[in-house]
């Protein structure tokens, strides 16, 4: 046992140094200029991809990406046509096959630095298939968990969901990573549920953001007026499919989303708008171009 327990201790140490060097890529020098961006903004693209989800992160000329939506709508060939060949880091959320079906059919057409994934327990086809793949293309894998952080002159990511002591799968276990950058935030949620919601909100009880991905595709068993409140969000961003089969998002979702916006424009939806460009600025804080 105390074997293990030392093993634990260096895999969270080898954790927290993996983190920390690939979100250093990230990071930048400061110099000033008319809105302090060094390197200019960091900008966040939530592509459409369907039904599912694939946030894309650039900053300084590198690029990471938030899930991968489904490997039947081409997620590869969006990044190919936005010039992206090379991602530092892929985290998927959690196992389900629309938030990372694409990395399967990803390799080896973009080249992926390193994986992050959560605690998700969830075992079956899509796992086995991620794993068998970054073993084959020798992908470094690392598991996330929240108080996994890094703050530098540049963006820092912050995983605030699941614990460390969480075990469950599927959508319950959805890393959730808060992207700060000066004066501006964003909340990444993947298919957190609203059970997860308010823990989380237990666990940080003053979380707020510019900008949130609306959990769960809109779904009604997410975004609780509590959780979205509490956030008090100016945009938020729905990836989800045209006319899908759920009824993604829920009209009472939307409703709830409208009300703290306090302005329907405010809403995006991959369904609607296709990929939905952000810019987070240092001093500006979150823009729509």
């Amino acid at each position: 046992m105390r074997g293990f327990k030392c093993f634990e201790w260096i895999q969270k140490w080898r954790v927290r140094i993996a983190l920390g060097f690939v979100l250093g890529v990230f990071g930048c020098t400061y110099v000033s200029g008319d809105d302090g961006d060094g390197d200019g903004p960091l900008r966040l693209t939530v592509l459409n991809v369907g039904q599912g989800l694939a946030v894309l992160l650039e900053y300084g000329g590198r690029y990471a990406l938030y899930d991968t939506g489904p490997d039947s709508v081409g997620v590869t060939d969006s990044l190919l046509a936005r010039g992206v060949d090379t991602l530092e880091w892929v985290l998927l959320s959690h196992y389900h096959r629309d938030h990372c079906g694409g990395f399967m059919e990803m390799l080896p057409r973009v080249h992926v630095g390193r994986l992050f994934v959560g605690s998700d327990t969830a075992v079956g086809f899509v796992r086995d298939s991620v794993f068998g793949l970054v073993r084959r293309f020798g992908i470094p894998v690392d598991t996330l968990v929240r108080g996994d952080n890094l703050a530098l002159e540049g963006p820092r990511f912050e995983v605030l969901w699941p614990p460390e002591y969480w075990r469950v799968g599927e959508n319950g276990a959805s890393v959730v990573l808060r992207v700060e950058f000066g004066e501006g935030s964003a909340l990444l949620t993947g298919d957190l549920d609203s059970a997860r919601e308010r823990s989380l909100l237990e666990l940080s009880p003053t979380l707020a953001a510019d900008l949130l991905q609306v959990p769960h595709h809109g779904s009604a068993g997410s975004s609780t007026m509590r959780f979205l409140s509490q956030l008090a969000p100016d945009f938020a961003v729905v990836g989800v499919g045209a006319h899908n089969r759920y009824g993604h998002p829920a009209r009472s979702v939307v409703q709830k989303l409208n009300y703290v916006l306090g302005d329907s424009t405010k809403l995006y939806r991959t369904d609607l708008h296709g990929s939905v460009d952000f810019e987070i600025h240092q001093d500006l804080g979150v823009l729509k171009p």
